[in-house]
């Protein structure tokens, strides 16, 4: 018996990528999936197609499992009603939520349009919301729901070029965290993921050089979209019903539990005084400057000097 046996998923983004391979692996657990996806570019700049979504589930039923597909957006609130209302009809329930839905248009902030900002934070944030939204009432009433909303290193570390990305990915992180506070009670479980892995979003990266080809020849091969999708499919999935709040990354075989924001530095004046602008420069800025971060984008877990192994 799989570990999805009985249960129904949606996947959005299920057409490539890490969506396809959460929709598959879903499948071979058992769940019952509906497989959501646009069919549009990699910047949102096409009309779409139902083509990517019909494909995977045509790939699950021919390989012995349950499959529909759906082409609507996860911007259109309507949209994503309609894609609980489907899974409903067509398999009886719903049961957990995978989103890796996303786009991107990547510029340096000084360039971005309102467009690129808007479009990017639509498809992100306001399609998670769209997503939980639209299934929180049922899991809640049922007693029973996952979600695994993806975030980014790009949010969570920064990276160069991604300030609609990193924003939407970080409010993502957040939303996740609190829709697993407020779901606790009711058996409503919530964590995001931050993955690595060689999809047609990291190919849209450019080369700059011959270094840059040779290491993104290696992550082809040793960092697939199998292996975040395997584990999303593990969160969602009721052996994992002890996990709620959590933000987790995959690179490879790496699979990484990443800290959430904590005070590191706290600086209070004594009673009956107060902090002036003068002192703030002169005391407090002082006494928090050796726990800054700096403008580096942080390494990954996993990496060569960061990298726990496992006992034998």
């Amino acid at each position: 018996m799989g570990a999805l046996e009985g249960k129904v998923v949606l996947v959005t983004g299920g057409g490539n990528g890490i969506g396809r391979d959460c929709a598959l692996i879903a499948a071979q657990e058992g769940a019952k999936v509906l497989v959501n996806d646009l069919g549009g570019g990699l910047k949102g700049e096409d009309e779409g197609s139902a083509g990517p979504a019909e494909k995977v589930a045509q790939e699950i039923r021919a390989a012995g499992g349950e499959a529909a597909s759906n082409s609507d957006s996860v911007t259109s609130m309507k949209a994503v009603q309609g894609m609980v209302e489907q899974a409903r009809d067509t398999f009886g329930g719903l049961h957990a939520v995978i989103n890796p839905a996303g786009i991107l248009r990547d510029v340096m902030f000084h360039k971005m349009t309102e467009e690129d900002w808007d479009r990017v934070i639509d498809v992100h944030m306001r399609g998670s919301f769209n997503v939980a939204r639209a299934t929180i009432e049922l899991f809640r009433d049922q007693q029973d729901g996952a979600y695994m909303f993806f975030t980014s290193t790009s949010g969570l570390f920064g990276n160069i070029g991604q300030a609609n990305y990193g924003a939407a990915k970080m409010g993502i992180a957040g939303m996740s965290r609190i829709i697993a506070m407020e779901g606790a009670r009711n058996n409503v479980r919530s964590n995001c993921l931050a993955p690595v892995a060689w999809t047609r979003m990291t190919q849209s990266v450019p080369i700059k050089d011959e270094a840059a080809a040779a290491r993104r020849a290696v992550m082809a091969e040793k960092v697939r979209p199998d292996q975040p999708a395997r584990f999303s499919v593990a969160m969602v999935s009721p052996a994992a019903a002890n996990v709620s709040g959590q933000i987790f990354g995959s690179s490879g075989e790496n699979i990484i539990l990443y800290s959430q924001p904590r005070p590191i530095v706290t600086c209070t004046k004594p009673e009956g005084e107060s902090w002036t602008v003068d002192s703030i420069l002169k005391e407090a800025v002082p006494q928090m400057a050796p726990k800054f971060f700096d403008l580096n984008r942080a390494p990954l877990a996993g990496s060569q000097n960061n990298q726990q192994k496992q006992p034998a």
